[in-house]
Parts: structure tokens; C-alpha cells; sequence
């Protein structure tokens, strides 16, 4: 059994994301699966998600065979450039941190590649073993993301580099099992784990919380509350201006997060004179848990880019636990996931503004009760098997060392 596990997260509570809200998840459920007998070490940075959403947290936290260590990046505002120097500031003070360190395994949490390469860099030093959580497909994504030229040039620059990140992992957990097409091509013979998102604890609690009866709805304009970043991944910008105006008369959408898109998607509303559209800073989930209770419909979209064809959003768990109607624009696998297993789902192809109308009018505006999917993705219930999952891999690691 390991003695001590490093976990590197770009992103840990009290900072707002969906790999913050995973790896704590993770964390507390290691330390009801191994007890005190493993020390848990976590290299993470200060709360830095969002430049509008500031949150305090000490940059050296000890508990019981737990230490926490944030380490404190430049301030950024999503751009590559200054999201790559602060990723940099956190590769070299991670790299200072465990200088001389043995671990048993290294676990390492990844959306953009680079935290699990430099989870795979670590776990080579300190010769151990490295379990890998892959929360996207960077050498897809940027490929889509970038200019055709530069997407080639990128794609050809972290193919490689992708490649020697997955064979140093001793197991690869992906986040959907729409990534399984691509890398079963790209290593064949290795297996991998599927450990989701799932549904968060707190809004485990709320399915279920009952919505006003639907007669209640016809009462004003519908209330439709998108909660998220705003890049150029979920595409607002391509869909909201238009939409919103041609339904000016019927909704009123509540934009809550920010992102990379926010100024491109501000000036194509006010380009379109559209006034029935509010965005509001990023916020903590309780008062999220708030919002979402006052709306009529809960939105979310991706843009329409080949890469996040094999995507599954972490906003279609922690919405569909509200029993609140679901609009979105998705496709490839998260279409089909959500259309086979949420209940009052409308679905529409990305960036169709004519096929959201459409979708729009076949949502049952009442309560959706969806009990079974939330005590099935319950993520409490997930990190449980995952962290069985990493334990088996380490003591596997560990006895072949031995």
C-alpha cells in the first residue's frame, strides 16, 4: 500500500472549476479509503480560476497526514500567453517543492496536458509510480482552438509530448468515454478507466427540491441561467446575441462566469442592441445553488468544434441534479449521453440558432425529478471506486519495486 501520495492539481478548492471540485472530491474520499496510515501531499496554486472571483486560502495548510501546498501564480486573464507564464510558475516552484522527494505514486489531474506532463516528469524523478486523470484532449483541442496553420504546427509540438506523458502513467483515467476513440488508436493495447464528474454532494441534496408548478411559468418572460466559463470552448458569443434577440420578448438570460470570450461576447450583445441578457461575476456554489433555483430553464453550450465532439460536460451532472429543464447546444458523445440519460433534455447542434428556437419549445417547464441518474453519478460515490482504483494501482507499483 503506498505510503505517500503527491496529488497535483492546477486547481483546488476554494477555487471555482470542475478539476478543483474533482480533486477535492478525490482527496477526501483517498483519506476515507486509506485511513492515517498515508500521508496525501497536494502541490496546487492560490485561487486564480477567474480573475473577477478572489478567494482567500493560506499557502501552507496542514491537517491530519495531509499538507497542502499552494503556490502563488501571476494573475491572469485566460489568454494563452499569461495562462502559459503562470503554468510555468507552477511547473519550476513544483519542481522545487519535491527536489529530493519519494513518493509512491504520483497523481495528477490534467485538462490541458501540461500538469500531466509535469506529473509525469515528477513521478520519474522520485521513480514512482504516476496515475494519470485526463479531463480533455489537448492536442484535439488546440488543433480546433487555433488558426488552421498554427492548430497544425501546435498539434505537431504536443503530439509527441502527450505521447510520453500517457506511456509513463502507470494507469489513465479518462473523464469521458468519448475520449476512448482517439487514444485506443493512439495506444492500442492499453486500458483505460472511466471515472465521470458526477454529482457534487451539495447538489446531491437538492434533487429533491420540487420547482413552482408549471402553471407559474407563464406568469413573465422565462428565466434562463447558463453557469460556466465563457471561452471560446462553450461559444457563447455564436449564439447567445442572436438567440437572445430573436426571444427578446419571451427570455432573459443570466450569464454567470467569465472567460477569454467575455469582451468578444459583451460586444456582439451590445453590437445587437440586446438588452435582455445580464452577465454577473463567477460565484460560490451556494449561492449558484440559489440561482439555479429561481430560473425556469438552465442553458449550457459548446462550441461547434470537432474537439468537443467527445467531451462530456461537468455542468450536465450538476444540472441535471436540480430537476430543472436543460437547453443545450451539444454534440457528438454528450448529445447522445444526455438525450439517453436525462430526462427533460432539449438538445439543439451547436451555434443553431434556428435549432435552439426548435428545441426550445419541446422542454416541459415543470419539475423533472432525476433521482436515479444522480444516485448513479453521484460523484461521492465515483471517487469511492477511483480511489480504489488508484490504491490498487500503487500497490501493484509497489510490490513490482519490491
Amino acid at each position: 500500500m503506498a505510503s505517500k501520495i503527491l496529488l497535483l492539481s492546477f486547481y483546488y478548492p476554494p477555487d471555482l472549476s470542475a478539476g478543483s471540485f474533482r480533486a477535492g472530491a478525490l482527496v477526501q474520499a483517498l483519506r476515507e479509503e486509506l485511513g492515517p496510515d498515508v500521508e496525501i501531499e497536494i502541490i496546487t496554486t492560490q485561487p486564480n480560476r477567474y480573475h473577477s472571483f478572489i478567494a482567500n486560502a493560506v499557502g501552507v495548510e496542514h491537517s491530519e497526514n495531509l499538507t497542502i501546498r499552494r503556490i502563488q501564480i501571476p494573475a491572469h486573464r485566460s489568454g494563452i500567453r499569461d495562462q502559459a507564464w503562470a503554468f510555468a510558475c507552477f511547473a519550476m516552484n513544483t519542481l522545487k517543492l519535491t527536489y529530493g522527494k519519494r513518493y509512491t505514486l504520483v497523481f495528477s489531474t490534467s485538462s490541458r496536458l501540461m500538469t500531466a506532463s509535469l506529473g509525469a516528469l515528477v513521478s520519474k524523478r522520485s521513480r514512482c509510480g504516476l496515475y494519470l486523470d485526463i479531463r480533455d484532449i489537448f492536442v484535439d483541442t488546440i488543433r480546433d482552438l487555433l488558426p488552421s496553420r498554427w492548430g497544425r504546427f501546435a498539434a505537431s509540438i504536443f503530439s509527441p509530448l502527450e505521447r510520453w506523458t500517457i506511456n509513463s502513467a502507470l494507469r489513465v483515467n479518462l473523464i469521458s468515454p468519448g475520449f476512448l476513440p482517439y487514444f485506443a488508436k493512439r495506444y492500442p493495447g492499453r486500458s483505460f478507466a472511466f471515472y465521470t464528474n458526477g454529482v457534487d454532494e451539495l447538489f446531491v441534496k437538492t434533487a429533491h427540491t420540487q420547482l413552482l408548478p408549471s402553471s407559474e411559468f407563464c406568469q413573465s418572460r422565462l428565466q434562463i441561467v447558463y453557469a460556466g466559463n465563457i471561452g471560446a470552448g462553450q461559444g457563447l458569443h455564436r449564439i447567445i446575441p442572436e438567440l437572445a434577440l430573436r426571444l427578446a420578448d419571451r427570455v432573459e438570460f443570466h450569464l454567470i462566469g467569465a472567460g477569454s470570450a467575455q469582451k468578444t461576447l459583451v460586444r456582439a450583445l451590445e453590437d445587437a442592441s440586446v438588452n435582455n441578457v445580464r452577465i454577473s461575476a463567477p460565484m460560490k456554489r451556494d449561492q449558484l445553488l440559489r440561482v439555479y433555483q429561481e430560473a425556469d430553464i438552465l442553458f449550457l453550450h459548446l462550441n461547434d468544434l470537432k474537439a468537443f465532439r467527445r467531451v462530456l460536460p461537468s455542468k450536465l451532472f450538476e444540472y441535471a441534479a436540480t430537476n430543472k429543464p436543460i437547453w443545450g447546444g451539444l454534440s457528438g458523445y454528450a448529445n447522445r449521453f444526455a438525450k439517453k440519460r436525462i430526462n427533460n433534455v432539449a438538445l439543439f447542434s451547436p451555434c443553431d440558432v434556428d435549432g435552439a428556437i426548435t428545441a426550445l419549445e419541446e422542454l416541459k417547464l415543470q419539475s423533472t425529478p432525476r433521482l436515479d441518474f444522480v444516485t448513479e453519478f453521484s460523484r461521492a460515490t465515483i471517487k469511492k471506486k477511483m480511489a480504489q482504483d488508484i490504491i490498487m494501482a500503487s500497490t501493484k507499483k509497489h510490490h513490482k519495486n519490491n
